[in-house]
């Protein structure tokens, strides 16, 4: 037991200064300097996290226990490994990013950067809480600031957008809850921890067959299987794996450019972390069993997304697609490693190179999807709303140093070596070629076709002539720099330097590799 509950303080903070910027109503200016001092104050204390973190041992740590409802097997457990350390320094890092891109704001800005810290809230709960009970709150804490950040301030086809996310994302979460339900029917148990032991030995198929077979579930394999299609429901829209993707587009593209960071950027790392933390220790034989059409669905994901962000013409919506394209690459290592069973032998080290390959590839797109939101955000209030491929071009000689920025951005996305992006990607497909070689190699395809359209922004905004429209065209301004100067600086140093994460991710990624 920790002597400091820093993972509680850490959720306290956000929830307390959202309440504090609700208060200063009438007061924009107060409150947009509450908000953005609490997420600083959260961002220091992940950072004071990060550095006591001991990435000698494995499991979790700044464990916190306390009896809630014990006859419910409900109580408050809230620990961080090496994966839920890297999702919360994230989502911190990205927090007030967010806010500085939405310093100006239109109307009700107390309201708004209150939601931003109430989802920012919901992230840290949803990356260290390791009961269902309160884990299900904070993930759900998530969803209504969404919402409305989209509604209120989205947009002209907000509401639609907003509607659409809450739909998708509701019925995610009804699916999850129902199977979670039919666990704590079977087991008397919450706990993830407990649960994943429970399953590890074959005890929880067998649990749920003796509780609720009978004569719909003629098997405990297939009653198990549809507990695993609930779970995996609730994560696969979250992240998104096609066919769920459908709410995505529309939703990042009505959001305002700090929603749209802090959605692409952290609130879709929330499916992929479930996958990780819940559905592979908990159904580790159904995943197994499933794999190849699981895998079939992560290269549509690659390969389909890449593709309809081609065909696009809306500067928002490439970028849209292009996040699913690039958390497809986290499904395809997921995936792949259930191919091989066993902790040693051939396959170990493929297994462990995927995982962290998945780890550092979640992190690295969360930085490199929010910078370019950020930019096509720039180009959008520049442009007076305009945001097409086509309204724009010869950039780069009014704007260079917005061109060069930017420039980096759409490389580190890419997948440039030198560059963060690089390093996750490559982990992933070291990994999955020798699990999976089939998937490996459709889904380079992805990669060709993301390499398109990429350079194709770049050819068709900051290249060619300059239309007369734009020669008065501003290059960023000097706090416009100063935002984006500590993600430039990560995206360079963790491109150079991968160990900053690797030695935090590898325990995690071991300990996930054991389990097949």
């Amino acid at each position: 037991m920790n002597t400091i509950p820093i993972l509680s303080i850490l959720t306290v903070i956000p929830l307390a200064g959202g309440g504090a910027a609700l208060l200063a109503s009438g007061q924009s200016k107060t409150s947009r300097s509450i908000a953005f001092g609490a997420s600083l104050l959260s961002l220091a204390v992940a950072a004071a996290a990060w550095a006591m973190f001991d990435s000698g041992r494995g499991g979790a740590q700044y464990v916190e226990r306390l009896a809630w409802a014990p006859s419910l097997g409900i109580e408050y457990h809230l620990g961080v490994d090496g994966l839920g350390l890297l999702m919360v320094l994230l989502s911190a890092l990205l927090a007030p990013f967010a806010m500085l891109a939405s310093w100006e704001i239109g109307p009700n800005r107390n309201l708004y950067f209150a939601l931003i810290l109430f989802l920012e809230a919901g992230l840290f709960g949803t990356f260290t809480a390791l009961n269902f009970f309160h884990w299900f709150i904070y993930w759900e804490m998530g969803l209504i600031p969404a919402f409305f950040l989209i509604k209120l301030w989205g947009g002209p086809r907000r509401t639609r957008a907003a509607n659409q996310f809450l739909i998708y994302t509701l019925a995610g979460s009804v699916a999850m809850l129902l199977a979670f339900l039919a666990l704590y029917a079977a087991t008397g148990l919450f706990d993830f921890e407990e649960l994943a032991r429970l399953a590890r030995n074959g005890g929880l198929d067998s649990a749920l067959f003796a509780k609720l077979g009978g004569s719909f579930f003629k098997s405990r394999e297939t009653l198990a299987t549809v507990v695993f299609f609930g779970v995996f429901l609730g994560f696969a829209v979250k992240a998104p794996l096609m066919p769920f993707h459908t709410w995505l587009p529309s939703a990042y593209t009505e959001a305002p450019a700090g929603t749209s960071m802090l959605l692409t950027g952290a609130m879709s790392k929330m499916g992929v972390y479930g996958l990780l933390r819940i559905l592979l220790p908990l159904f580790p034989g159904q995943m197994r069993a499933m794999q190849t059409p699981l895998l079939c669905l992560a290269v549509a994901t690659i390969v389909f997304s890449a593709a309809a962000a081609l065909a696009q013409r809306d500067l928002k919506r490439m970028v849209a697609y292009s996040s699913i394209n690039h958390v497809g690459y986290c499904l395809l290592g997921i995936f792949a490693v259930v191919r091989i069973t066993g902790d040693a032998g051939t396959g170990s080290a493929d297994r462990a190179a995927a995982l962290n390959g998945v780890m550092l590839q979640m992190f690295n797109h969360g930085l490199t999807a929010a910078a370019l939101f950020y930019f096509v955000g720039l180009i959008e209030m520049r442009g007076g709303g305009l945001r097409g491929l086509d309204d724009f071009g010869g950039l780069r000689k009014v704007a260079p140093v917005f061109c060069g920025l930017m420039g980096i951005t759409l490389f580190a996305s890419l997948g440039l070596p030198g560059l963060n992006g690089f390093v996750g990607e490559f982990l992933i497909f070291k990994g999955v070629l020798p699990l999976a070689g089939w998937a490996a190699a459709a889904s380079t395809l992805g990669l060709l076709i993301t390499a398109i359209f990429l350079l194709t922004i770049l050819q068709r905004v900051f290249s060619g002539p300059l239309p007369s429209r734009w020669s008065g065209w501003k290059d960023l301004t000097s706090g416009e720099r100063l935002t984006l100067a500590p993600v430039m600086a990560l995206m360079l140093l963790l491109g150079t330097c991968p160990q900053i994460l690797m030695r935090v991710a590898n325990p995690a990624a071991l300990a996930l590799s054991k389990l097949f």
